[in-house]
């Protein structure tokens, strides 16, 4: 398959700019890959399609406050800084991305805060718009932490053009969220309230938790025809045995496996055994899954409406069948469901 195959015309107005009032309350559009049918429900009916000893997948990364605010030295100018990843605790080495780029050099200085305690020097050029930063502060690293938790926002993907919001911190991350690392929410996962994970465990259905810090790459555009050409970003991974054994009993019971969003489904299959059983895992993963594809572990999907020619797209591509796919996102747009972060959400069965 090439680039091309995943274009389409998305109209403005159905990028959701806000979230549904309740988590649950989103749109569920249900594919059927057997018969080929099309429903559409409420996300809460979610609960109809599983039955005792199903498993659900989810990634419990935690977003974290990764947009900042700084002014260079001498000028003053106003840099944003997005956190991309830390590289050395002891030395508060970060990778990051900063913008406008074409003023920020190695050696130059940013002040951050209105007290301005915490100071980062730019030590290195990684990318046309990454830098190497080095963190100074006066204070233990739990300190350090805590001051860029404070300083931080929450990192709102690009086409949403509103302000961030107080109830972005609380929305823009699952409700099962523990293990602190990604710069971007798992978007399949924010739709799933308290009382729905509740009704999901009182029916028997059995979560397997595993980690997938989501990185910006996973929304770079595909920029070359020949999909076998694309690079993916590498996105770190843990999977406890734990999870393994829920996952792999009801995989030997035959029972429905779900994963919860392309990184859940992007953490397993980077991780499969030879006699196709899910391993222990703990590493990083670069794994690029576009049509065809066999998948080796789950037999069901939660997924978000996502943007042309996105590598997000061509995972739900490969799970579903590309025509079957194009068909459902046509449909989609017909009835006005909402697409990206805070849109609606997709059960593939």
């Amino acid at each position: 398959m090439k680039l091309s195959h995943f274009q389409f015309e998305l109209p403005e107005e159905l990028l959701a700019e806000h979230p549904a009032e309740n988590r649950d309350e989103s749109r569920l559009m249900v594919l059927n890959r057997e018969k080929q049918t099309i429903e559409h429900k409420m996300f809460k009916d979610l609960i109809d399609y599983f039955e005792e000893d199903d498993v659900l997948i989810l990634n419990n990364t935690k977003v974290f406050p990764a947009r900042l605010y700084g002014n260079k030295e001498k000028t003053g100018a106003r840099i944003e800084v997005f956190l991309l990843r830390e590289l050395n605790e002891e030395q508060r080495l970060w990778d990051v991305l900063v913008d406008p780029a074409r003023k920020i050099r190695i050696g130059n200085k940013l002040y951050f805060g209105d007290d301005e305690t915490l100071v980062a020097e730019v030590i290195d050029n990684t990318t046309s718009r990454g830098r190497t930063l080095r963190f100074l502060y006066d204070g233990s690293y739990q300190e350090f932490r805590r001051k860029l938790t404070e300083l931080g926002e929450t990192p709102l993907p690009k086409y949403i053009k509103r302000e961030v919001t107080p109830e972005d911190e609380d929305r823009y991350q699952t409700i099962f969220a523990k293990n602190e690392g990604a710069v971007a929410a798992p978007t399949a996962g924010l739709h799933f309230s308290k009382h729905l994970l509740k009704r999901l465990e009182i029916k028997g259905v059995d979560i397997a938790e595993v980690t997938l810090h989501v990185g910006l790459g996973t929304f770079n555009p595909v920029e070359v025809e020949d999909l076998s050409k694309h690079k993916m970003d590498s996105e770190e991974v843990t999977i406890d045995a734990k999870a393994a054994e829920i996952i792999n009993n009801a995989k030997k019971n035959k029972k429905r496996i779900c994963a919860v969003g392309t990184t859940a489904m992007r953490a397993i299959e980077s991780s499969v055994s030879s006699s196709g059983t899910l391993n222990e895992f703990d590493g990083w993963t670069n794994k690029f899954i576009f049509p065809p594809y066999d998948f080796s572990i789950a037999n069901c999907m939660i997924t978000n409406f996502h943007t042309p020619k996105s590598t997000l797209l061509m995972m739900a591509s490969a799970f579903a069948g590309h025509d079957f796919i194009l068909k459902a996102y046509q449909e989609a747009i017909k009835e006005k469901y909402n697409f990206y972060s805070y849109g609606d959400a997709m059960l593939i069965i």
